[in-house]
């Protein structure tokens, strides 16, 4: 009886683990030079496509910064609100979601995203990249 429940217990929390491990959800986005928090970017899931939007920017300065170096329909737009990760989806073979685009506001450029959880899903693993070279990020959940 004991190792029944010991058994049902650990499947409950493998569940709840996976259940964590997604990108879904509210994160500190962590500046991958200054290690300073930029902002709050919230991940949602619509039909298997995750989308990303800015809904916090931490420094009281940067609130009405608009995207002057974007160079498509972010142009001059504000960064509070933007539509930042557009596309991205589970990768069935591997343990991230890629298949879409990230916006770096700061230079205006967009690159190829993937995104990995990591430490149950406390972190976020968000790398960007053009062909071979690419840049990192560690996001914290915040929700």
């Amino acid at each position: 009886m004991r190792n029944l429940i010991f058994a049902t217990a650990l499947g409950l929390l493998t569940i709840l683990a996976h259940a964590q491990a997604t990108p879904v959800g509210a994160w500190k986005t962590i500046d991958d030079e200054t290690k300073v928090e930029k902002s709050v970017v919230r991940i949602t899931d619509a039909g298997g496509v995750l989308s990303g939007k800015i809904e916090r920017i931490t420094d009281p300065a940067k609130q009405g910064d608009k995207c002057e170096k974007c160079s498509d329909a972010h142009k001059d737009k504000p960064i509070l609100g933007m539509t930042i990760v557009e596309g991205v989806k589970k990768n069935p073979d591997e343990p991230y979601w890629d298949g879409g685009t990230i916006l770096d506001p700061n230079n205006g450029k967009t690159y190829k995203v993937r995104m990995t959880p990591r430490d149950g899903g406390k972190l976020l693993e968000v790398r960007g990249f053009i062909g071979p070279f690419y840049r990192n990020q560690q996001w914290i959940r915040v929700e």
